[in-house]
């Protein structure tokens, strides 16, 4: 089957406020797993699906973000300069990330998530759009999330997921004894909005506020839910947002090992 490639909007004004060694000198989706910045492993996910089209909704400290993507190749590839009249760039080897198309997009410092993609659909065509948040990444079946929003014929779709605790849990018995210690496990507590989202047009159009600036989890997300229009597919794989330096060691670690979950390329 061929597959129609779809625009994908991620939200890159994060300040990440609780990753403390990052904080004052990039934005949040800049962290770096490995590498390279937790943007980049979002980006590959969704271009190893054949989705090279994304939509960077910039707010604070964006200019970073331009820097990277300006630079791109000189920072993630090999090359050889040669000086004087006739110098120039050899850059060596292939180009892994051939076919990508990257826009920039200004949406406001401290704007909030649902003017960030009001703002930056409105740079796109008709037609559906993904979107997902600028610090999370896992190993979501794209074609599976498409095919399930499809199926449902529903304005928009969410990738519901269940976060693994912040926390150690205790299992403690009557006695006051402590019987089991589980280190990060699942929460009990349902599943969240992972992000990897669809919309249909029709569901901006209507559902995003351009009077005001919105959350959004609030008017847009809560509006759709309300009219019967959000559907959630139910991803049980691995799944990991950056919010601390621990979150971040954590990936830093799979990556390194060369187990990262969410690796879904070459």
């Amino acid at each position: 089957m061929t597959r129609l490639s779809i625009p994908t909007i991620i939200l890159c004004g994060g300040r990440g406020t609780r990753i403390s060694e990052y904080n004052s000198t990039i934005p949040k989706p800049m962290v770096p797993i490995g590498n390279r910045p937790i943007l980049w492993h979002i980006m590959k996910i969704y271009a190893s699906y054949g989705h090279k089209d994304f939509v960077l909704a910039l707010g604070w400290l964006g200019e970073e973000i331009r820097r990277f993507f300006l630079q791109y190749e000189a920072l993630t590839r090999d090359f050889t300069i040669q000086y004087g009249a006739q110098g120039g760039i050899e850059y060596l080897g292939g180009e892994p990330e051939e076919g990508w198309r990257v826009s920039c997009i200004e949406t406001g410092r401290d704007a909030e998530t649902g003017t960030r993609v009001r703002l930056a659909a409105e740079l796109l065509g008709p037609g559906p759009v993904m979107v997902t948040y600028g610090d999370g990444v896992g190993s979501v079946d794209i074609d599976a999330l498409l095919a399930f929003h499809r199926a449902k014929g529903k304005l928009a779709t969410v990738t519901a997921v269940q976060p693994p605790s912040r926390f150690g849990e205790l299992v403690v018995d009557r006695d006051g004894l402590a019987r089991e210690f589980a280190e990060k496990p699942q929460t009990s507590a349902g599943t969240i909005n992972g992000g990897f989202m669809v919309f249909e047009r029709e569901a901006i159009e209507r559902y995003f506020p351009s009077d005001f600036d919105c959350m959004l989890e609030k008017e847009p997300l809560n509006g759709l839910a309300s009219d019967g229009q959000l559907a959630a597919y139910e991803h049980r794989g691995f799944w990991q947002c950056v919010d601390t330096p621990r979150e971040r060691m954590l990936l830093g670690d799979l990556w390194e090992s060369g187990d990262a979950p969410w690796q879904t390329w070459p």
